[in-house]
């Protein structure tokens, strides 16, 4: 069975000006200084052995227990805060 043509589609150009000028797209992010990669670590590091002291030996502590359930929120936020750490490390 023979086959059909294929048509060919004419190649779109954009108008002028729509698109941003080549300086403004060839702006590379640049990479992140040394100590962010630490920093990032150690807030992780942080949040996870802040709760886990809780758990342990919370009750012996005096400010964790009177933090109670507040010490979930200060280790998932340290946590989440290396997390959101770790998008925006080049």
């Amino acid at each position: 069975m023979p086959k059909s043509k294929v048509r060919k589609k004419s190649v779109y150009t954009p108008p002028e000006g729509v698109l941003p000028s080549r300086a403004a797209r060839a702006k590379a992010a640049e990479p992140s200084p040394r100590w962010y990669a630490g920093v990032m670590v150690g807030l992780m590091v942080l949040g996870l052995l802040w709760i886990v002291v809780f758990y342990v030996a919370g009750e012996q502590i005096p400010f964790m227990a009177s933090l109670n359930s507040w010490n979930f929120a200060i280790g998932f936020g340290a946590m989440v805060a290396g997390l959101v750490m770790s998008m925006r490390w080049r």
